[in-house]
């Protein structure tokens, strides 16, 4: 008997089978209704590999919040990245996996006081702070804490900004703090900073990483021994999408400010890097109007990046099926006039029956999803390839019961009932389907 969930089960793909082989098998199986993901792991250990050869000073601390999936987090374990932690929640959900507390950054600098205590109790002890507040409360709850001093260094064109929320001045309020650490006996060992999620104005980064030389020169002569430099994330991580121009104003930077003989830690915390373009979701055109398109997922779904994290999605019809294409629009689900998707989109004329196809859906969807007006979150079917699996498979926390081979009849995972539950050995489509194509 396997001991891991079958959600957490990943199927090994031969040479011929690609993962849209599997999205395709499975929208096409004549019973599948409800949406549904392919997540590709072989995506994200490209993703690390890339990483690594282009930054390889700086160590990924993955950003939890950006897809918590256990999966991911297993799999990025298994590489050996760090974790960028927001909450005790986060942290237990990481520790769960094997990984050591000095693998985790709680990178959250307005902390709920039981979080610091978690933290303490579970040694877990680099974290960030960018206020006096918050220094008062480390001094009281977790004494061993390593604290890192925030400051804000904000790109000119960032997908999500956070400035407005997070980290201090670099030139007035962060001496201050640096001060009122050394006088209450608080240890910081370091500086971070975060540009903005999905940043699109990579020389931001030398800004900000000579800010912060500044900052370790002073809290050296404050008494501090200043040994870690945190870069947060802003990497970019959908198809066709680069970290080059920002890995080298990054690595020339750390050569200039932070160079290898100071023996300085370099961290990120890149999140949707990493799984942005492992998802792929496939959702139905369940009814229509003329060109008004309803799909089985929606605003309140998977789509709540297109609220909350300013994402831009693209409708791929499954199967080309010619003709004009027509202005027409993309609708969610639920019975709310804001569930909309896409709003003035060419797109071929579609049926009831049709599959929309949508990539780059990894980073700050499913975290969000929920099921409003009884619409369930889209599972998710995990899949590598072979010659990846050889590369992971003795990789703990994963385990070769996270693996299993190929199976041809995509009909029989997860909410699709079983050929072995069932008296037909290929299930007949159900009348629903036949009722779309009548």
């Amino acid at each position: 008997m396997r001991n891991v969930s079958v959600t957490d089960m990943i199927h090994v793909l031969d040479t011929d089978t690609a993962p849209m082989d599997v999205l395709r098998a499975i929208a096409q199986s004549g019973v599948q209704e409800n949406a549904f993901y392919v997540l590709d792991i072989g995506d994200i250990v490209h993703k690390h590999s890339e990483w690594k050869m282009k930054m390889p000073r700086v160590e990924p601390f993955y950003a939890v919040k950006c897809n918590d999936s256990q999966l991911v987090l297993a799999t990025l374990a298994a590489l050996g990245t760090g974790f960028d932690c927001a909450s005790k929640t986060e942290i237990a959900k990481v520790m769960d996996l094997g990984v050591d507390g000095s693998r985790i950054i709680f990178a959250n600098p307005a902390k709920m006081a039981s979080h610091i205590r978690y933290a303490a109790s579970q040694d877990v002890n680099t974290m960030t702070f960018d206020n006096e507040c918050e220094l008062y409360k480390v001094k009281q709850m977790h004494p061993n804490a390593r604290m890192v001093l925030r400051i804000r260094c904000d790109a000119t064109v960032a997908q999500c900004q956070l400035g407005m929320k997070f980290g201090c001045d670099p030139l007035v309020e962060a001496p201050r703090l640096l001060k009122l650490a050394a006088a209450l006996g608080v240890t910081v060992v370091g500086v971070s900073f975060h540009v903005g999620s999905g940043c699109q104005d990579p020389p931001v980064f030398r800004r900000a990483i000579s800010a912060a030389r500044d900052l370790f020169d002073l809290g050296g002569q404050l008494g501090f021994s200043m040994s870690l430099l945190d870069i947060g994330g802003g990497y970019p991580g959908n198809r066709g999408s680069s970290i080059d121009q920002i890995s080298e104003v990054v690595n020339a930077a750390l050569d200039d400010y932070f160079p290898i003989s100071l023996g300085v830690q370099i961290i990120a915390e890149p999140g949707r890097f990493y799984v942005a373009s492992a998802y792929t979701l496939a959702t139905l055109i369940h009814s229509k109007r003329d060109t008004m398109y309803y799909i089985n997922d929606g605003v309140y779904g998977s789509f709540n990046c297109i609220l909350y994290d300013h994402a831009v999605v693209k409708a791929i019809p499954l199967e080309n099926k010619g003709g004009k294409p027509l202005l027409s629009s993309v609708w969610g689900p639920t019975c709310d006039g804001l569930d909309q998707v896409l709003d003035s989109v060419l797109l071929p004329p579609l049926d009831i029956g049709d599959w929309l196809v949508f990539e780059d859906m990894g980073a700050y969807t499913l975290p969000v999803a929920s099921t409003f007006n009884g619409f369930p979150v889209p599972k998710v079917h995990a899949v590598i390839d072979e010659s990846v699996w050889r590369f992971l498979k003795g990789c703990l926390p994963l385990t070769e019961d996270h693996f299993i081979a190929q199976n041809n009849n995509w009909t029989s995972v997860w909410d699709i009932p079983s050929p072995e539950q069932s008296t037909p050995s290929s299930p007949s489509p159900s009348p629903y389907i036949y009722e779309l194509m009548a």
